[in-house]
């Protein structure tokens, strides 16, 4: 509607076409004037007007009544522009002065301010420009009540120049990604422009305003990661792996991380993409579902929990969506110990189709019971997640941490951890390569004729596969390096041997359990070892619990694309017990598995008709296996291996056996020879089998 030339009949009814009434310029002209000696005319001045101009009264009352709305409106707008100059003014002087403080010299002994630290002074500077942006916000949300529109961000000033490490609380835009991430937008829920006012985490050390500060510079950091590639990024000459190098990061990234108190600390860093079969809304729930997250990566992720939910996302999306979450990662094998953060995650939709995941560690009180030999800071970390055609995602993935082992990585394991290669990107991502294809196969309504036998419905395969995955994940928990696992070293064991007895709970047999697990290098290529295991026909050649009973294969199928990736229901053990072993075998670029446990008979049956298998009780064993070179062992380098290094992998035996009348967290002198020999035997009759040759 054009103000200065007529007016909406206010009166008319809500479903009949509005009429607009047009003014000639000399009646607005008289209005007008009108208007600035009395902007409320009383009813014998609107008679007057009426005569005058040649109008109905209502006429003019209407015309009064949207010119007086205008021009409160302007007058909010300009009281609004007023007060962000004023506060842009405020936040560039105390930048300024921060600044000024920060080359002070006292006149007597000539140093600097005392007790000054530069990581607390970067907190505080985080904690005021987090309240000078919800002053903004406020300003703006008062203004937008009588508009009826958000009042856009001004543009961050210029006019002072800020340095990298000081984080402003505006908002971030990368002109190649086309989106804007307003931290503002963390704090408010989509029905709301209030300022936000959420309780406090428990035993929290830094305040709410701090954290979204971090997440947002951390999304920041990782979109940058993801986008820049050489000289930030370069390929290894060796395995064609990216590499972060550290000069260039430090000198593009000038922000202050957390300080490890530890001398001897290491950066891991790496970068990959992969293509999956999953949707991004689908990645995105499970990304952002704590009790999801291990599921999705059983083989990586022992625990995970969310500690609090700072922001719950926007319009009933994850994007905007942040959460406080701690977890523990695993490698395979308990050698090697498992790492555990409390991080911030903060996920945000940047375009159509296109989501972006960063993590950032935060310090926050551990348990005592989470310690762990190795101590680690996730630096910004993460994800971006770009929708493709037929259900598939791309998703570029980078891993950045600091690390500092308490006591030395095993030499085993000394290439795989140190080189980043155990917790690093390609392992994420050919492990959820994997699950994705076999979250398909899973959802798929009918069974397939193709690699496919003795199943007898889509019921019984998908509650088979339901109970093989608990066996995976159950076998990874049991036989990794928590600390809470409470493994004991073997004093003289030469194969490294660690045991620990503990009592079962409800997903096991009842009674008291004795782990033990090792592991050994052997100059073989994962696959050849990895398919001698899996065969259920070669597993009288090194089960010594077979008894030498041929081994058959009641069901089958494959739940990937790699045939290696296969669940199987083998019996011929323990015949006169009604027992048969489910098993599952999984591959992937960064090592394979095999893991299966004992069922008994009745409960197998109930399983084939697509019952729930929760009620099972397991009892994992099994095998993991990882590719890694070693030295010669004090063998001469030659010319066709002048580095004196020789291709072959970790195998990691794993068995659970459940004992007689023990107490739990005893070990007794005929418990543990009885395993030590199970272990070595089954370690010989390996290599004899596969004619290991020795280096």
């Amino acid at each position: 509607m054009d103000w200065g030339s007529g007016e909406q009949d206010p009166s008319e009814p809500m479903g009949r076409k509005k009429r607009f009434y047009r003014h000639t310029p000399q009646q607005i002209q008289e209005l007008e004037a009108m208007f600035k000696v009395c902007p409320h005319p009383d009813e014998k001045q609107r008679m007057k007007l009426s005569r005058d101009l040649s109008l109905e009264p209502r006429q003019i009352k209407f015309w009064f009544q949207n010119r007086r709305t205008l021009m409160k409106a302007q007058h909010e707008r300009a009281d609004n522009c007023t007060l962000r100059a004023e506060n842009d003014k405020i936040r560039c002087e105390n930048i300024a002065m921060r600044e000024a403080l920060k080359n002070v010299i006292c006149l007597s002994c000539g140093s600097g301010p005392a007790n000054s630290n530069p990581y607390f002074d970067e907190q505080k500077l985080r904690m005021e420009n987090a309240r000078l942006k919800e002053e903004v916000d406020r300003v703006s949300d008062l203004t937008s009540k009588y508009l009826g529109r958000p009042i856009t961000q001004l543009p961050p000033v210029q006019s002072i120049s800020i340095s990298q490490s000081e984080v402003s609380a505006g908002s971030y835009y990368n002109p190649g990604m086309g989106s804007s991430l307003d931290i503002g937008l963390l704090s408010r829920n989509p029905s709301s422009v209030l300022p936000y006012h959420y309780p406090a985490a428990p035993n929290s050390v830094l305040e709410k305003p701090i954290m979204m500060e971090m997440a947002s510079s951390a999304m920041d950091e990782v979109i940058k990661l993801l986008q820049t590639n050489e000289p930030l990024w370069v390929k290894s000459g060796i395995n064609g792996a990216e590499i972060l190098q550290l000069e260039t990061y430090q000198r593009n990234f000038q922000r202050p991380h957390h300080p490890l108190k530890y001398s001897d600390t290491r950066v891991e860093s790496s970068r990959d993409s992969a293509l999956v079969f999953m949707s991004t809304e689908m990645l995105v729930d499970m990304f952002m579902d704590a009790s999801k997250w291990p599921e999705l990566f059983p083989t990586i992720v022992s625990k995970a929990r969310t500690i609090e939910v700072l922001a719950p996302g926007m319009q009933g999306t994850r994007s905007g969506s942040l959460i406080l979450m701690n977890q523990e990662l695993q490698a395979p094998s308990p050698i090697v110990p498992t790492r555990e953060f409390c991080f911030l995650r903060y996920c945000q939709q940047i375009e159509s189709g296109v989501w972006v995941i960063a993590d950032v560690s935060v310090d926050y009180p551990m348990d005592n019971h989470l310690a762990t030999s190795s101590v680690a800071w996730r630096l910004p970390s993460g994800c971006l997640i770009e929708e493709m055609a037929n259900g598939y995602s791309k998703i570029r993935w980078v891993e950045h941490m600091e690390v500092a082992d308490k006591n030395p990585i095993h030499v085993l394991f000394q290439d795989l951890i140190n080189t980043g290669t155990g917790f690093g990107a390609h392992r994420w991502l050919s492990s959820l390569h994997r699950m994705s294809e076999r979250i398909a196969c899973h959802m798929a309504p009918g069974l397939s004729s193709r690699d496919t036998a003795g199943v007898p419905s889509a019921e019984a395969k998908r509650s088979m596969m339901k109970l093989a995955h608990r066996i995976v994940k159950t076998f990874c928990t049991t036989f990794n390096g928590s600390f809470g696992n409470k493994w004991t070293l073997m004093p003289g064991a030469d194969d490294e041997l660690r045991v620990t007895v503990h009592k079962t709970d409800s997903s096991q047999p009842n009674g008291v359990v004795l782990s033990a697990a090792t592991s050994v290098w052997l100059p073989l290529p994962v696959e050849r070892i990895f398919n001698f295991l899996k065969d259920e026909q070669n597993r009288t050649q090194w089960d010594i619990l077979s008894s030498g009973n041929t081994m058959q294969r009641v069901a089958y199928f494959t739940n990937g694309s790699h045939s290696g990736n296969s669940i199987s229901l083998i019996s011929g053990m323990n015949a006169v017990h009604n027992m048969l072993i489910l098993q599952e075998s999984c591959t992937d670029p960064s090592g394979s598995m095999v893991a299966y446990s004992p069922i008994n008979l009745p409960a197998m049956n109930v399983i084939m008709s697509g019952e729930d298998p929760s009620f099972v009780n397991l009892l994992p064993s099994g095998f993991t296996i990882i590719p890694e070179s070693r030295s010669a062992m004090g063998r001469a380098s030659t010319s066709s291996n002048p580095m004196g290094r020789y291709s072959g992998s970790v195998v990691t035996v794993a068995f659970q056996m459940l004992m007689g009348n023990i107490q739990a967290g005893t070990l007794n002198y005929e418990s543990i020879t009885t395993v030590s020999n199970l272990i070595d035997n089954t370690i010989q009759q390996i290599k004899s089998a596969l004619n290991c040759p020795e280096i």
